[in-house]
This record gives C-alpha cells, structure tokens and sequence, in this order.
C-alpha cells in the first residue's frame, strides 16, 4: 500500500483521497515528532515523497518501534549538538573584548594607498612590456590618483603625463588630452604654475588632432587660474587662443564672446591702451565686427575714453556679459579700474596731435 503525502501548515494530507490524514495511521506517534515533518511546517504544501511506503509490523513484536526509534535517536543527537554549538558561541562571545575586535576589523580594512600607488604603477610597466599601452595608461591614471590622496605633487604630475603618451601611443588624443587635464585640475591648488603648463599641453594635443571644439573648456579653465593669480595678461591671451580655435569651428558665439572677454580683462589689469589694440584686431573679423559683442564692447571702450565711469558701470551690467565666464563677469562688475582721467587725457592729448597733424 502506498500514499501520495505532503506536508502542510495544519499536518498531512493525502493527495489522492484529498483529506488529511495522521501520522499514527501509518508511521506511528512517534514519527510526528521527527525533525522532518517539523522543517516542512515553514513552507506550506511541500512533498515529502511520491510514493511513501507505509512500514510494516515488526514480526517479533508486531510494531514498528526500530525505525522510529532510529529517528527519534537523530533527532536527540541533533538536538545535543545543536546546544553544544551555542554553548561554544556564547563562551566565545563572552570571553572576547569587542574594542579588541573592532580595534582588528579596521586594521584589517585600512586602505593602504601607497602600496595600492605603486602596485598600479608596476602593473603599467607590466602592461607596457606586453605592448598593451592602453591598459598601461588606465593602470597609470589610477596610480596618479592615489598620489594625490598621498599629496605627491611631483608623482601626480609625473604620471598624469605618462599616462598621457601612453594614450598617445594607440592614437586616442581625446583621453590624452583627458588626463593632462585632470593633473592640471588636481594641481590648481598646489602647484598652479604646473597645473598651467599641463592645459596648455592638453589643449595642444586637441589642437594638433584637429578637435580644437573638444577643448573650449581646457581653454577657459586655463584663463580662469590665470585670473586667479592674478597673471592677466596670460588669461587674456588664452580666451583670444579659445576666440581663434573657436573660429576653425565656425562657432561664432564663441568666438565673440571669448573676445570681448580679453577686452574686459585687460581694462581690468588697467592696460587700456591693449585693451584698444585688441578691439581693433578682433574686429577684422567679420564675425565680431557685426556682433552684440563687437558693439557692446566699443560703447565700453569709448566711455573710457569719456571717462565716464558711471556709464562704464551701466554697460557692466547689461545682458552682454551675462553669458561670460563667471571669472570675466566678476571682473566686469568691478569696472572701471584706474585712473580714467589719465586716460581721458592721454585720448585728448592724441586727439590734439591728430589735429596738428598736415602731413
């Protein structure tokens, strides 16, 4: 006779008479209290066994007590090691300091960076002998990331650079580029003089692939530390290297605004008469010549020339030079700068010479 069982949350059920049966109609009282049937409680209608063979009477004694009593003796026997083993938990738990454990937890998870450094560092050189630059620039911009987290200005800059050519060396000057440039943005901090040197090396590699579009931002991130140390004539003459690689891209407003942007730096730095020169040079290009730009910096040029400083001030503040750089705006918005008496003078006294003049 044979019983197709499974176990569910209220006991057992017979599958092919659809109605719950009990465990002393075929196993015995005992076998209810078997691990077995306790484990298959938790997880609803599960199958114990397809074909479950009802035991028959022993012969000698007409029961079937051997193979419940092997049952109820594992089940015993689990019982007691089960409690041995939290026994030894709690005796362990008891026994241990946990600032002591804490205390080893974050030896075990300190980060060692300069180990990390120059792991990477040999895995670069490992690369590279396998002809692989590519991976060896990747392993190389991470060593240089981790010299900076270690505040080793020299190796962040050395790194950076290599990992620079290596890109180089698969024809990529898009992430040569990239890594030039984040070298020079983790040192505008440190060492701003390096950090400078090295945009201008992104920029370059840009600009002997022909992507000069790619690197606008390289262009004006390069001005904006210059103005920051206080170098502006060097700022000036970036945005007007941005203004000429701008017009290889045909992006006119870029162009515009990159110019009229060196004019208002170099009446900050109080260098009219340059500031006048730049005007002038820019305006031959057709593109600025019939710009809100061109315009707006000629009204600006000439009340100078007025000396009108609250007119300078009103120009400051139209829409303009709201699309500029934040650094140039800033700088607009404390014009005027100098003496512009003297400067109204000096535009008289050429005025007057002009005059004089029958040639």
């Amino acid at each position: 006779m044979g019983l197709d069982v499974v176990a569910g949350p209220l006991g057992l059920y017979d599958l092919g008479r659809r109605r719950r049966v009990g465990l002393d109609s075929f196993a015995g009282p005992e076998l209810a209290k078997g691990p077995i049937i306790r484990q298959r409680r938790d997880v609803g209608l599960t199958r114990i066994s397809t074909r479950c063979q009802v035991p028959r009477p022993h012969p000698a004694n007409g029961s079937c007590l051997s193979s419940t009593a092997r049952t109820s003796k594992a089940w015993e026997s689990g019982q007691r090691s089960g409690e041995e083993g939290e026994a030894a938990v709690s005796a362990m738990a008891s026994s241990s300091d946990p600032d002591k454990l804490m205390t080893k937890a974050d030896k075990l998870f300190k980060k060692d960076n300069e180990k990390a450094k120059d792991a990477f560092e040999k895995a670069s050189k490992g690369q590279e002998m396998i002809s692989s630059p590519w991976d060896a620039a990747k392993h190389m911009e991470s060593a240089a990331a981790l010299a900076k987290e270690l505040g080793l200005w020299n190796e962040v800059s050395d790194f950076y650079r290599r990992a620079s050519e290596l890109y180089r060396e698969c024809g990529r000057p898009q992430p040569a580029s990239d890594a030039l440039s984040k070298g020079a943005s983790a040192l505008e901090e440190k060492s701003p003089e390096e950090a400078i040197k090295m945009y201008d090396e992104a920029c370059s590699v840009l600009e002997e692939d022909g992507k000069e579009q790619m690197a606008f931002d390289l262009y004006r991130a390069a001005a904006a530390l210059y103005i920051k140390m206080e170098k502006y004539s060097d700022a000036a003459a970036f945005f007007l290297r941005l203004g000429s690689a701008a017009d290889k891209c045909n992006a006119i407003n870029s162009q515009c605004k990159a110019y009229l942007s060196a004019i208002i730096i170099y009446l900050y730095a109080h260098d009219f008469q340059q500031a006048q020169k730049c005007y002038n040079d820019c305006s031959e290009v057709q593109a600025f010549l019939n710009s809100d730009q061109n315009r707006c910096a000629m009204k600006l040029l000439t009340a100078y020339e007025e000396g009108d400083a609250e007119e300078i001030k009103r120009i400051a503040q139209s829409s303009a030079f709201n699309h500029l750089d934040h650094v140039v705006i800033r700088l607009a918005r404390k014009l005027p700068t100098g003496d512009l008496q003297a400067i109204k003078k000096a535009d008289d006294g050429e005025d007057s010479l002009d005059e004089d003049d029958l040639t």
